[in-house]
């Protein structure tokens, strides 16, 4: 079988790189070792930026239908509410950022609605699909599964976690950390006897660690998540849990009465020393595994995607250089640094869940791709993500949906003649902009910025355009 991308992992990484290929009519194989999608909740949270990216995705609406706010959360101290403690710091939504706190949504619901919007745009998972061996050369991929069959690809993704069996096969290794030694049981539960207005903790008592139980939005379940000492086995059956819940709080043990999902594991931060081999990317956990303090991890890999997918596209159906690629990891790396140490830090306790973790700061000023012509540029620059606004009655954040570049030529900036290529919105500037002419790449990020229309068509000419 060919194909031109091979996307190993059906996670929230492979699923959102296989939407925004099909969008841009790019043929792309989305293959999955397991029989079904992870059937747990595990990365629950969405970010205000993730927001924005699944707005262009065009999974926003069902996104915000299946989730909802994170509660505020009650401290339980011998059976007694005995304070509040709020996760998040709180921001008002601005016409410049309409999301601006996290939405709970379950894993396996966000893969769900992921995967409904792949096969509307006439894609598909291929279920049971192992991969064991790949060799490549100079025209393409290949990759052969455990049935025997092979695929050919002129490029792959490794997007099947932080166990990636592709990073392993391609030798690439993964320097990191040990974020915390003590074990933590992570579990979907259906329980009675909690509201489901709070995020109920209960602080670690003589010789056990927290044990935290929130409802998920959308659903019946709660997740539990328990720390217990280090060289703790945690017992992750139905009656284990049960016994977890009797010794940290004031329930009895029949209060859970379904056990749905758990997993344990031990906490770390794991970088890998590079996103790509010839033509296979690593995107998602197979690039970066984080500590799940500050719910970073979902919302980085979902991101990867996205500024991986636009550059594919643009070499496989644009014309652009193969070069164009090298910007992936070029871009994306350093950003997984620094959100690694968040992550972090977030988990030892040594920052908040504030505007870091929302992720709308994240940008690439340094990158290859940024051009900033201005010769006083104002608070936004080129490489910073471009905000949303209203201009002469057009929402930006409506312009920008799609797989296209956009324009936005502000005040009295002149427009060159770009024919249909690329989409011009014109008028007054919006708050958040100055003055000038912005070339806003397909994910959202100003890519080039200037006074005048000098040097844009040469910057264009480097994608392609066809």
């Amino acid at each position: 079988m060919d194909t031109d991308v091979l996307v190993v992992g059906a996670g929230p990484t492979g699923l959102a790189l296989g939407i925004d290929l099909a969008r841009r009519g790019v043929a792309a194989l989305v293959v999955e070792r397991a029989e079904a999608l992870f059937p747990g909740s595990r990365g629950k949270g969405i970010q205000p930026r993730t927001m924005e990216v699944f707005d262009d995705l065009g999974v926003l609406d069902a996104i915000r239908a299946a989730g909802g706010r994170y509660p505020v959360g009650t401290i339980w101290q011998d059976g007694r509410r005995a304070g509040e403690h709020r996760m998040f710091d709180a921001a008002e939504p601005t016409e410049d950022a309409p999301y601006t706190e996290p939405w709970m949504v379950p894993q396996w619901r966000t893969q769900q609605i992921l995967r409904a919007r792949l096969e509307e745009l006439g894609g598909e998972v291929a279920f049971g699909r192992e991969v064991v061996g790949l060799t490549q050369d100079e025209n393409g991929v290949r990759a052969e599964f455990v049935s025997g069959e092979v695929v050919t690809a002129r490029y792959a993704v490794a997007a099947d976690g932080g166990r990636s069996t592709v990073r392993r096969l391609l030798g690439i290794g993964m320097a990191g950390e040990t974020v915390d030694p003590n074990p933590t049981l992570v579990a979907d539960v259906r329980i009675s006897g909690l509201d489901r207005d709070n995020w109920h903790v209960f602080p670690p008592g003589e010789g056990d660690g927290f044990l935290a139980i929130c409802p998920l939005s959308g659903t019946e379940d709660f997740q539990l998540v328990a720390q217990f000492p280090e060289g703790t086995a945690p017992d992750l059956s139905l009656e284990g849990i049960r016994k977890v819940v009797a010794a940290r709080t004031h329930l009895s043990p029949e209060s859970v009465t379904e056990l749905r999902w758990a997993s344990d594991f031990r906490p770390r931060a794991a970088l890998a020393d590079r996103f790509r081999s010839g033509r296979v990317f690593l995107a998602g956990d197979a690039a970066h595994v984080h500590s799940p303090a500050g719910g970073q991890g979902l919302n980085t890999s979902v991101q990867d995607a996205y500024n991986l997918g636009w550059k594919l596209g643009a070499v496989l159906r644009d014309g652009a250089d193969a070069a164009l690629l090298d910007s992936y990891e070029e871009e994306r790396r350093p950003v997984a640094a620094d959100v690694l140490g968040l992550s972090t830090r977030v988990h030892r306790g040594e920052t908040r869940r504030g505007e870091a973790t929302r992720q709308l700061g994240l940008g690439y000023r340094q990158s290859p791709l940024t051009r900033e012509t201005r010769t006083t540029p104002g608070p936004l620059r080129a490489g910073d993500r471009a905000p949303d606004g209203t201009v002469a009655g057009v929402r930006l954040f409506d312009a920008f949906r799609g797989p296209h570049w956009t324009l936005l030529a502000l005040g009295d900036a002149q427009t060159p003649d770009l024919g249909a290529r690329i989409p011009v919105v014109r008028g007054p500037a919006p708050g958040t902009y100055g003055p000038g002419l912005y070339l806003v790449r397909p994910d959202g990020y100003v890519g080039w910025a200037g006074d005048t229309a000098a040097g844009l068509p040469d910057y264009l000419a480097r994608f392609g355009r066809r």
